[in-house]
């Protein structure tokens, strides 16, 4: 799939979700505002709204692009279809890694890999090559990867780090209009959140996805692609090096749960002090746990 497929396709999903977010015989912005929404150019555009005129999601008069219905779910283009190929192995990486139990310097094997996430060798051996420079994985003098631990000293960088770019980004909620997205976003992770506090006991082990989405969400108001590129390598740290000690998995789940609820209610309250007080609690707990597993490890 060329690269310009690939982003036409991504960007006609993102239409989808903007429109769902519309009543029914709304109108959509015009095509200046919507290219710089989906961050293309405006012949993307033209042809994203032909597509959807054709459907009949969108009448498109003219300057006027009402709304005729919403979205089904086979109208989507899949992940695989708007996904570089590098962006599905490190989803697939990312994944393996926190739900695989892999030990402290085990070695990875391309070959292997590349079967587990049905790509090519070639494919795999130019994602570790670009993903080392996170320090998570090393080649050997024999030419064979491994996953790699972290000292403390990095721990604590990358912990600064991640404080830096969430205060950052949380301080927009601020003055975020009543309208914007990730106020919906907040309301559906709130919900995930309570429902898993509720099958705690059984499913404690689903907290490392759900902890991933909900910084996601809250970096992504930043709007800044050097937040996007490490939301990744920040979620696949914290969790894989402490899922190491499965001592006090539960309560440590269990109470970060608790702490993202309170920190949901101080972004809808607006108040800086409070957001900044449950941000640096949260994100200071995260720290310590990490640290502890280091030591432990």
């Amino acid at each position: 799939m060329t690269k310009a497929n690939t982003r036409f396709k991504e960007s006609f999903n993102q239409c989808l979700g903007i429109i769902d977010d519309l009543a029914i015989g709304a109108e959509l912005p015009g095509e200046v505002a919507l290219a710089d929404a989906l961050k293309v150019s405006r012949t993307t555009v033209r042809n994203i709204l032909t597509s959807l005129n054709d459907l009949g999601i969108i009448d498109w008069q003219g300057r006027a692009k009402v709304i005729l219905r919403h979205s089904k779910k086979d109208e989507f283009f899949s992940d695989q279809e708007t996904s570089p190929i590098s962006e599905r192995i490190e989803g697939k990486f990312l994944k393996w890694i926190l739900h695989g139990d892999i030990a402290p310097d085990a070695p990875l094997n391309e070959l292997e890999l590349a079967r587990q996430f049905n790509v090519g060798t070639s494919s795999v051996r130019e994602f570790l090559i670009n993903f080392s420079r996170f320090g998570l994985i090393d080649k050997k003098q024999n030419q064979r990867w491994v996953l790699r631990g972290f000292t403390k000293e990095y721990a604590l960088e990358l912990s600064d780090v991640r404080e830096m770019f969430e205060l950052h980004a949380v301080r927009s909620f601020v003055d975020l209009p009543d309208d914007h997205a990730a106020w919906k976003q907040l309301d559906k992770l709130e919900s995930q959140h309570l429902k898993l506090l509720d099958q705690i006991d059984t499913q404690y082990s689903r907290f490392s996805e759900l902890d991933a989405r909900f910084h996601a969400t809250l970096n992504r108001v930043s709007n800044n692609r050097f937040v996007d590129e490490f939301q990744d390598i920040i979620s696949l740290i914290f969790h894989y090096h402490y899922q190491w000690n499965k001592k006090d998995e539960k309560e440590r789940n269990e109470a970060a749960i608790l702490e993202h609820l309170a920190y949901i209610k101080a972004l809808r309250s607006r108040n800086w002090e409070a957001i900044k007080s449950n941000a640096i609690k949260h994100l200071g707990t995260a720290k310590n746990t990490l640290l502890r597993s280091l030591n432990q490890n």
